[in-house]
């Protein structure tokens, strides 16, 4: 019986991340663990962004085979260092690497300490080299990563449910920003739009599970509170009415967050009060601009007057609407307080604001016609957080400054504050208020000190 064992990675310390205040359950690799189960595996996981141990005290608990890692931009370090730990404990212990990342820019993880980059189906291809192990042809397996090959197709649909009870000792601290003890499920996979700064168009076609498995999953998680992370949740109506019916068919009855189009909720009303009366709490719509030159240059394929009603609707119909905004390169003083004005427009502004950020893989990182100012290879700076570019008409420090007083005009205003501690209750309050302080003080060295 093969030994694996599962990491999640810490964040670096210099990147800037939602994690200072929202954890989600790490949803991939609970996919694998039950696949490799299902196999006959024997699997581990740790969360290293909740254990305080070291990735070293975990190899001595048991003799593992393997050790397999999942990997965003901002942790590619972070990975190649844990790999090195572990061949440095033993050489022989194989190593691999999965998830998005590796399936859409796969030579960032070339490095002599990972055995195995994969770039394509990462839970099919683990069982073939789970099935093929100890004798295993890299070269025979599609799905692992080489130069010589050529990429195989993406296949979304994964014949198992996530093994959540692997991570119990962990789930009491996942969370969704305002929302404690939160699960996470997808419903579907990919998005059938094709924004040119999303990375997450670029893993697969859009495809959507069967309602009937995604209900059967549904019903067995323990949580109250589950944010469906489908990259959009709102593409088909008769889908949405199907999986309302289905909640009434089999009387679940849970509190949702997911992400949702403005275009869609802004010509289907009376679908976001059916989804409310569902158990939908919040949407996640990312707005994206006020002006329409930039929704354009884009490719958002909405419009500034769909992406104002939509927040209308959220408001109007007792929804929380998290939205996201992106600042560009270009920008004035005089952007950010049509910015400013713009979001104190909404009831409540709870927003996240991103400069532009060329993200590698993407159609706007092949065409990026400005100077990249943070090399690639200090991934943890790759955060959609930390501008990577020299703003055209002010220095970066300046630049750091106005994200930051937009921010606390309007998300972190007072008029905020007292809505979020009402609404949420004094505990969530400060969890919040605690990794929203900690953001703020990154920013602020950042000023001083600009990358």
């Amino acid at each position: 019986m093969m030994k694996i064992l599962l990491v999640r990675p810490n964040t670096p310390k210099q990147s800037i991340n939602l994690q200072s205040f929202m954890i989600c359950e790490p949803l991939e690799l609970e996919y694998v663990a039950s696949a490799l189960q299902a196999n006959g595996a024997e699997v581990d996981l740790i969360d290293m962004l909740l254990e305080k141990k070291p990735l070293s005290y975990f190899l001595k608990q048991k003799a593992y085979d393997m050790v397999c890692f999942t990997a965003y931009i901002t942790t590619v370090g972070m990975v190649k260092s844990y790999a090195k730990t572990v061949k440095a404990y033993n050489p022989n212990i194989l190593t691999a690497v999965g998830g998005v990342h590796a399936e859409v820019v796969f030579t960032d993880f070339a490095d002599e300490n990972i055995d195995f980059v994969l770039w394509a189906n990462g839970v099919k291809t683990l069982l073939e080299i789970v099935k093929a192990y100890p004798h295993i042809d890299k070269t025979a397996i599609a799905g692992i990563y080489s130069p010589e090959k050529n990429k195989p197709a993406i296949e979304s649909e994964v014949p198992y449910f996530p093994n959540r009870t692997i991570t119990q000792k962990y789930r009491k601290h996942y969370n969704y920003i305002y929302h404690n003890h939160c699960a996470t499920m997808k419903t579907s996979f990919g998005c059938p739009y094709k924004c040119k700064f999303c990375f997450c168009t670029q893993v697969c076609e859009y495809s959507a599970r069967g309602l009937e498995s995604v209900l059967d999953e549904l019903e067995q998680i323990q949580e109250n509170n589950v944010f469906i992370v489908d990259d959009n949740f709102l593409v088909s109506k008769n889908r949405v009415e199907a999986f309302c019916k289905g909640l009434d068919e089999r009387n679940i009855r849970k509190h949702y967050i997911a992400f949702g189009r403005a275009d869609f909720i802004a010509k289907n009303e009376e679908l976001i009060i059916l989804l409310r009366d569902h158990g939908f709490d919040a949407f996640f719509v990312g707005i994206e601009s006020f002006k329409k030159e930039e929704l354009n240059e884009f490719s958002k394929q909405s419009s500034v007057e769909e992406n104002m009603k939509a927040v209308e609707i959220l408001e109007r119909n007792g929804l929380q609407c998290y939205s996201g905004l992106i600042v560009g390169e270009d920008w004035k003083k005089e952007d950010f307080d049509s910015l400013i004005a713009y979001l104190n427009s909404f009831e409540h502004p709870l927003v996240n604001i991103q400069p532009i950020t060329p993200m590698p893989g993407t159609p706007l990182f092949d065409e990026y016609p400005y100077p990249v100012t943070i090399p690639r290879n200090e991934y943890a700076c790759w955060d959609m957080a930390h501008v990577v570019f020299q703003p055209k008409y002010m220095s970066k420090r300046k630049y750091y400054y106005h994200i930051v007083r937009a921010y606390l005009k309007t998300s972190a205003n007072k008029k905020q504050r007292k809505f979020i501690r009402e609404k949420y209750g004094k505990d969530i309050y400060k969890r919040v208020k605690k990794g929203a302080t900690k953001i703020a003080f990154q920013y602020i060295k950042l000023m001083i000190f600009p990358k």
